[in-house]
């Protein structure tokens, strides 16, 4: 059987990555694929335990490199229980966040040694890469916004807009870096605008139609 293909959603806060996988999910499987939504961290059972620590609580509760290993801790559980099997049944997998999250919040946001980084990828993911990335882009002052709508305030929301400036400039350096696998999604725009724009980046870069 073919291997599925392993689509990311990455971007800063507030910028619809989640509604926008329920999407692609929903338009994926009327296409007669097997799709799997999930989202990191979390994913799997001992990876939500994780995310539990990650994300409440004040934003200095962990250092940069402390949250870097909890991150692939809880990443380590999701691809050995959840992503690699389903790639490897010939399913589709669309995750909410993944390691491009790592380089952009902990790395370029959080100061974290890229070189840590990098050697915590080659060994916890192997093979396990992302066919496609979207990167869902919107101003920072614009997405916390959005994001203090959802109502109770998580860690990385409450961490500064300079920290959130970095964030955006470091996700849009990876785009910057590896064109064939990522595709900037203007996110400022109506629902229904990035929603057309997500799906022309999968026709793209997947050759999926309908």
């Amino acid at each position: 059987m073919a291997r599925g293909r392993f689509i990311t959603f990455e971007g800063g806060e507030g910028a619809g990555k989640s509604t926008q996988l329920k999407r692609l999910a929903g338009r994926l499987q009327a296409q007669g694929l097997e799709v799997v939504a999930t989202r990191e961290p979390g994913g799997s059972p001992g990876a939500e335990a994780i995310r539990e620590l990650v994300l409440n609580g004040a934003a200095d509760r962990w250092s940069a490199v402390t949250e870097t290993l909890l991150m692939y801790a809880a990443r380590r559980d999701h691809v050995e229980r959840v992503i690699r099997p389903a790639l490897e049944r010939g399913a589709w997998v669309a995750c909410d966040r993944f390691a491009d999250s790592t380089r952009a919040y902990q790395g370029a946001a959080g100061g974290v040694d890229p070189g840590l980084i990098s050697a915590l990828e080659r060994f916890i993911l192997a093979d396990v890469r992302p066919d496609l990335t979207l990167i869902f882009d919107l101003a920072p002052k614009e997405g916390l916004r959005r994001a203090a709508g959802r109502g109770g305030e998580m860690r990385f929301e409450s961490k500064g807009m300079d920290f959130h400036r970095r964030l955006r400039a470091g996700f849009l350096a990876i785009a910057e870096a590896e064109p064939a696998r990522c595709a900037v999604i203007d996110a400022a725009g109506e629902i229904e605008a990035v929603a057309a724009a997500v799906w022309a980046a999968v026709e793209a870069r997947l050759a999926v139609h309908g």
